[in-house]
């Protein structure tokens, strides 16, 4: 037994040293080797390059970090011992600013282990231009670094990889700056998308791709066409080598569609396309990429009265239309779906001739008349003069309801415009054209009243002719207020004291109608003798009463 431990090395070996070994057996996750101890040491796989250039026998260099563990083994690390070593080198090999290549051995807190012969830290911040979120991925690779900044006492090695990329990248730019033209086409990888546009690397600098120079047609999102990370052509549209910026272009690389539109697409052509937009005013139909045109809300459809054109169509739907018109310059077409079937209003005068009666529905009311619906999308107006021979209208709800059915003499027709005038007066006979024979002044007539007024009442007379009772006609005693003499729907009796053709009226008299014929022919004497001393003409029965009311006054 003593000569076996006289033969051992195993007093020699001390902690902390480099020592050699062999390598007894090769496994899938450790290596085996003998340093001539108690027993032999295992070295992780991971500490060595490559496994698999390794042979059974050879010699290596390991550092030995403890004479036993708690099983009995030494502790022992070939990638410490290679570090020891390079220890002494490194100032030398990799000074501060010098460029080393090292290989990604982990992931720690804030940043990656590297190995350059030692090891050595690289920040998060300096892996990439942009700081990664996934640093697993850069494990086991192999890269170029610089080195920033080296401690001997702490043996500490600070490197980055930013720093060269972003060298290497000004070194690109200043090349890209000095042989780039507007008019070019260059490749490049779409580094950064936003709601305006897309930054597109082309190998030495971003340039900007404005979202309205991505295609010739409508895209809401630069995201529709391009993802990151893609390859990409584009054209150079501009140039700023003093602040160092590229304006590109990606629809600039394809034949603008609108150069041959008129030819493509003449007026009058029926074209197929789809719905890709809906706006209050119309819809806009994509008729290839790149081109659309609008069908205004007013050319949807001849009859059916749409408020918004989502009642009529929806995005995607697939339409036939016709090609009204085409602006060229600003790169619009016109477009119209109802000139796909006949014009009703062709037929209108056919249909509607002037003089014809006519039946329909009250549909809608205005303050100047009432529509009537003939038929389906064809509508006629009554206005508010032509209601009433007798009446002065002043709003069609005096007479009509929506909803009545009305009938109507077809005034004028005017398909152009999609107009037709109507007439409910014109179906019977003008009472005022004949005044003379219904009333005469002096007359004594009786009626309901319909409506009180500040300055009087009217009354309803026969045939649906208005009379009007000034104030000063209700009573021979003076009257403040009207209502407190009259009310709607009283019987009245009256006298008629004047007949005014232009505004078709009657003057009434209520307390000339008690009157007896003396006490008129004494009104109207006393009016004469008033007129022979004015040197004017007597007028008619009222002015006799409203001179004598004047007089009492």
């Amino acid at each position: 037994m003593q000569d076996l431990l006289e033969q051992s090395s195993f007093d020699k070996l001390k902690e902390g040293s480099v020592v050699s070994g062999t390598i007894t057996e090769i496994r899938q996750n450790e290596v085996v080797v003998d340093i001539g101890g108690k027993s032999e040491g295992l070295i992780p796989a991971h500490e060595f390059i490559d496994i698999g250039e390794l042979q059974i026998g050879s010699q290596i260099e390991v550092l030995l970090e403890k004479l036993e563990d708690k099983t009995g083994n030494p502790v022992v690390s070939f990638d410490k011992a290679e570090q020891k070593k390079n220890w002494e080198n490194i100032l030398t090999t990799f000074p501060e600013g010098s460029v080393a290549t090292g290989r990604v051995k982990a992931k720690v807190k804030g940043g990656l282990i590297i190995s350059v012969g030692v090891d050595a830290f690289m920040p998060a911040s300096h892996i990439d231009v942009q700081p990664p979120k996934n640093l697993d991925q850069y494990v086991g690779q192999t890269y170029d670094f610089k080195v920033l900044k080296i401690n001997p006492e702490r043996k500490n090695i600070v490197l980055s990889r930013r720093e060269l990329i972003e060298e290497q990248r000004a070194e690109k730019r200043r090349t890209l700056l000095d042989s780039i033209e507007p008019g070019q086409v260059r490749k490049g990888i779409v580094k950064n998308i936003t709601d305006f546009g897309a930054f597109i690397d082309l190998d030495g600098m971003d340039g900007l791709l404005h979202i309205t120079d991505m295609s010739w047609g409508r895209i809401s999102h630069p995201s529709e066409m391009l993802k990151q990370g893609e390859e990409i052509e584009v054209m150079i549209i501009e140039v700023n080598r003093d602040k160092e910026r590229v304006s590109l272009g990606l629809k600039q690389t394809t034949k603008n569609p609108w150069d041959e539109i008129d030819r493509k697409y003449p007026v009058g052509a029926k074209i197929a396309g789809k719905v890709v937009n809906l706006v209050p005013y119309g819809a806009f139909v994509e008729l290839e990429p790149g081109v659309e045109g609008l069908v205004h809300i007013t050319e949807m459809s001849w009859t059916k009265r749409i408020s918004k054109p989502s009642e009529l169509l929806k995005v995607g739907d697939e339409v036939e239309a016709v090609v009204l018109g085409i602006q060229k310059d600003e790169q619009k077409i016109s477009l119209g779906l109802r000139q796909l079937e006949p014009n009703p209003w062709d037929m209108v005068r056919h249909n509607y001739p002037v003089g014809a009666r006519v039946r329909g529905k009250v549909r809608n009311m205005t303050t100047y008349g009432a529509f009537i619906e003939l038929e389906e999308g064809i509508d006629g107006m009554v206005h508010v003069s032509d209601m009433s021979w007798t009446r002065k209208v002043n709003h069609p709800s005096e007479v009509l309801k929506k909803g009545d059915e009305v009938e109507a003499t077809v005034l004028d027709v005017d398909a152009q415009q999609q107009r037709i005038s109507l007439g409910m007066k014109q179906l019977s006979d003008d009472p005022w054209s004949d005044i003379d024979s219904h009333f005469k002044i002096g007359d004594v007539i009786t009626g309901t009243v319909t409506k009180l007024t500040s300055f009087g009442a009217f009354v309803d007379l026969k045939d649906g002719i208005d009379g009007l009772v000034h104030i000063s006609q209700i009573s021979e005693d003076r009257v403040e207020k009207v209502k407190d003499v009259l009310s709607a729907g009283q019987e009245v009796t009256a006298r008629v004291i004047k007949i005014d053709r232009e505004e078709r009226r009657l003057g009434l008299s209520i307390k000339a109608a008690n009157y007896s014929s003396e006490e008129l022919a004494a009104e109207t004497a006393s009016f004469e003798a008033l007129n022979r001393q004015s040197g004017t003409d007597m007028m008619n029965l009222g002015d006799i009463l409203d001179a004598a009311h004047d007089k009492k006054d």
